[in-house]
């Protein structure tokens, strides 16, 4: 059996190498990206039209003003979450798989490594049902063949590396803007800028603290496993930066458009489809549908591709595979579970990701940050049961408040569970330790 490499040998690539994914072995320092490159790997992703479903079904239930509230609350949360792990990846260069053995242990790591490896295939899924809806609703293309040529771009995307996740982010970031500023130009009609800021939103069904959690469990899942793109940073505050781009920054954009659009009256079925507005450039002349579908497979891409990357280093750290060949097998998978519809089920995948996965992340950072004094010389073990149990105790919290608690957020419950608990578990081996040491005396 496999295990996780948890460090760097001192015989590992000093130099770097241009097609190297570093998928068993720290990213050395000579193959850092600039600033720039890895901004863009994290600014791209958020902005997308998945998040703007999302802003507008917000927006439809708690108005526009509270919804906005909402959503800049939920990402200040993933600021201070994703900030902490890119922190920690930009400064050991190390994959998420990799950082989480230095705490679970070299083979207790894999169990929440192969968790989110999988789990992210379901995003990656989801974006290539969005393609085929999207490409229906607006063009009238065919459901299956919109899926299948989305999913065989975001593949070849992911197959390219990091150096083309960084380029789509640099293309879809800017046609998102400036095609949603279109979009809403269209949308508006006689609403004033004034009306939309006072949308009461007739939905009922969402809570303020169901609202955060959705902002927060959309990112859930690679925002926790943020180091398989920060580890290509400089340094920690260079990680940092770049996440920051992400978490508040792009993806407020992303949902406050989308809520927008419902505010403003452009949404056709607000309570079905949110804010998604691809369906307000078209209609309006070849070039500017050209470009919307365009848009789709770029923007959806920046989405997909990161997914789809997560998994292929996450299962390349566990396995001796390759991130590339991986890739094209997980991609086909994720393609066959998007053809049986299975991604229409967004809202319990939401619930899943929000209650099972910030535990991980709050075990992380509370290991490796909070306490890293007490543990950077420890021992490498097999399974670091005080990790693996805390992150039990916060997943069955966070389950807990999201049946028990309606108006809670269910991510905040695990997280502070979990920090709690770990914290606390941390301490009892070494206190029976010293009560050992004092009896031998």
């Amino acid at each position: 059996m496999s295990t996780v490499r948890t460090s760097t040998p001192r015989t590992a690539r000093s130099t770097a190498d241009p097609h190297a994914e570093y998928e068993h072995e720290p990213v050395p320092h000579a193959a850092r990206k600039g600033l720039l490159s890895v901004s863009a790997v994290w600014f791209g992703f958020p902005m997308n039209l998945g998040n703007a479903v999302f802003g507008g079904l917000i927006v439809y239930h708690l108005g526009f003003l509270t919804g906005a509230v909402a959503i800049v609350l939920g990402n200040l949360v993933l600021f201070g979450y994703v900030g902490a792990l890119s922190w920690l990846a930009g400064r050991s260069g190390e994959n998420f798989a990799q950082q989480t053995a230095r705490t679970f242990g070299t083979l207790g790591a894999r169990i929440p490594a192969a968790f989110l490896s999988t789990v992210v295939i379901g995003w990656y899924s989801f974006q290539i049902g969005l393609s085929g809806t999207n490409l229906q609703q607006a063009l009238g293309w065919a459901t299956l063949w919109g899926a299948l040529a989305g999913g065989a771009f975001f593949a070849a995307l992911t197959v390219a590396g990091i150096r083309a996740l960084s380029l789509i982010g640099l293309i879809a970031t800017p046609l998102f803007v400036v095609l949603a500023a279109v979009a809403l130009w269209y949308g508006i009609g006689d609403v004033s800028l004034g009306s939309a800021l006072t949308y009461a939103g007739p939905g009922t069904a969402l809570s303020f603290g169901a609202a955060v959690s959705i902002v927060i469990a959309g990112f859930a899942d690679s925002g926790t496993m943020t180091a398989d793109f920060t580890r290509w940073a400089k340094s920690g505050r260079s990680a940092v930066v770049a996440a920051a781009c992400a978490f508040p920054f792009a993806n407020s954009v992303a949902f406050l458009v989308g809520g927008l659009v419902v505010a403003v009256g452009g949404a056709a079925d607000p309570a079905a489809d949110g804010g998604g507005f691809l369906g307000l450039l078209t209609g309006h002349g070849p070039f500017l549908t050209t470009l919307a579908v365009i848009f789709v497979f770029a923007n959806l891409g920046s989405v997909a591709a990161h997914c789809l990357y997560n998994g292929a280093v996450g299962w390349s750290a566990l396995t001796p595979g390759r991130m590339r060949p991986l890739a094209l097998v997980l991609g086909a998978l994720g393609l066959l579970a998007a053809l049986t519809g299975i991604w229409a089920h967004f809202v319990d995948w939401l619930n899943l990701l929000g209650i099972f996965v910030p535990p991980i992340g709050a075990i992380l950072i509370t290991d490796q940050v909070v306490l890293r004094r007490r543990t950077a010389t420890r021992s490498a073990t097999a399974y670091r049961w005080p990790a693996l149990l805390a992150w039990a105790l916060g997943a069955g919290a966070a389950t807990a408040a999201h049946y028990l608690l309606p108006g809670a957020v269910d991510a905040l419950v695990g997280i502070a569970v979990a920090a709690v608990a770990y914290a606390a578990l941390e301490r009892l081996p070494h206190r029976t330790a010293r009560r050992g040491e004092g009896a031998a005396r």
